[in-house]
């Protein structure tokens, strides 16, 4: 190739794609940015909700624990409201509802979560470096952070805790879930598993994750192209073609490509990605389960609830009150075992929790079946994360690799984004730039 239309090409406008623009384009590098959606944003989504707020229907929390996210909130000057913290605390033992208090709930949660983390810093000394993988790392690859747990021996009631609890975590089945990401992700903690839940369900910004994307998108002149789809990318030796659905082809010197694994096989590349990363897109990750907020009739307290992974929504907590009546959010595991478009099967759903509770309206969206994502957050199966790791650190020709999939830190945060669309641009310079 002869001439290019652009130095960089970006596929995906999530966190990592944003990032990756604006350290390119700042540091003199053309950029063109190409977005399937009619937004940026990727799996982070602030709307209008006729709910009665404006609210964040993907990724939502930060903390000051994540290096990334936060810098970047502290550049920005941006201002953060917290979570509140519950007065009440449900869980399920026995087919019954027990009532309590969160520290009561955290006291019978303390010695299996402890227990499954036990060794999070031996594994994981450095969580920034987990690449290459240990052999001790790939030693307990295979295991499933289910079987972990069921090797405790737990009483019922702290099983399903600890279960459910895993279950939040992954957005998905802890059957089907690999330890070594529960491990990884209390490793960056310091193996302390409170602070953990504290960054996953605490902080979040007064004006939804867009107010951060907007800024950060304000400081690159990407050419920036929404409703634009990518059907496959050619490297060369001297760059690469991607080609659009409409036909249209677009020519640069590098491309970095933030698709969330499980459509990552969507794309047509030649020459084709490592058969061990194809066969991860194929498999998919563990993250299968769903969010939605839900305005309750009347005040309900500052509560949160932890079940099973058997409940439809295994967790909810309470988020805002709205002109007299509670909004709260809610997860569950499995998207296909409850329609979160359905306002009375989320009712149903809750009446697990509280028999007398009354649903006035739901808002939610669907990643699971969103054909552009397929899955929720990222969090890796068994046997998937020396595939994903070794494809974060390498090139396919012309093509690189980011997104939160790929992090080595905060893997399925904003922050791994960040961290991931940081590190790539760097590399992609470096190849401009030899």
């Amino acid at each position: 190739m002869s001439s290019f239309k652009a130095d960089v090409v970006i596929v995906g406008g999530g966190f990592a794609g944003v990032t990756a623009a604006r350290e390119l384009t700042q540091r003199g590098a053309s950029v063109i940015l190409l977005e399937a959606r009619d937004r940026l944003g990727g799996r982070t989504w602030t709307r209008d909700s006729d709910l009665g707020k404006s609210l964040d229907f993907g990724g939502t929390w930060v903390h000051w624990i994540q290096p990334h996210v936060w810098a970047e909130i502290e550049r920005y000057g941006l201002p953060l409201v917290n979570s509140p913290s519950p007065d009440t605390a449900l869980w399920q033992s026995g087919g019954q509802v027990k009532r309590g208090t969160a520290e009561e709930m955290f006291a019978l949660l303390d010695p299996g979560m402890t227990a499954v983390l036990a060794d999070s810093a031996a594994l994981f000394p450095n969580p920034y470096r987990i690449h290459p993988m240990s052999d001790e790392v790939k030693g307990i690859d295979d295991i499933t952070v289910a079987e972990k747990i069921n090797e405790l021996g737990l009483d019922d009631e702290q099983q399903a805790l600890v279960e459910g609890m895993w279950a939040l975590n992954f957005s998905g089945r802890p059957e089907v879930s690999a330890y070594s990401q529960g491990l990884r992700w209390c490793a960056l903690t310091g193996g302390n598993w409170q602070l953990l839940f504290e960054a996953c369900a605490s902080f979040k910004l007064a004006d939804g994750t867009k107010a951060l994307l907007d800024a950060m998108t304000a400081q690159t002149t990407a050419d920036i192209r929404l409703n634009t789809r990518v059907r496959g990318i050619s490297s060369g030796t001297d760059g690469a073609r991607v080609e659009l659905t409409t036909g249209e082809v677009v020519t640069a010197r590098q491309v970095i490509v933030t698709l969330p694994l499980n459509i990552l096989n969507s794309i047509d590349f030649t020459p084709a990605l490592p058969s061990d990363l194809r066969a991860v897109a194929r498999e998919g990750q563990a993250s299968t389960g769903c969010k939605v907020w839900v305005r309750v009739k009347g005040s309900i307290g500052h509560v949160a609830a932890l079940g099973p992974s058997s409940c439809p929504l295994n967790f909810f907590q309470f988020e805002y009150d709205v002109d007299g009546d509670s909004l709260i959010v809610a997860f569950g595991p499995d998207a296909h075992a409850i329609d979160i478009t359905d306002r009375a099967a989320v009712e149903t759903a809750l009446q697990q929790w509280i028999p007398d509770i009354e649903v006035l309206a739901i808002d939610a969206h669907d990643w699971v079946a969103d054909e552009l994502a397929r899955q929720t957050w990222p969090m890796l199966r068994p046997n998937q994360l020396e595939a994903v790791q070794t494809a974060a650190h390498s090139a396919f020709g012309r093509v690189r690799l980011a997104g939160s999939d790929y992090a080595e830190g905060w893997a399925g945060f904003i922050d791994g984004a960040i961290e991931s669309g940081k590190r790539v641009a760097v590399r992609a310079l470096a190849d401009l730039h030899p």
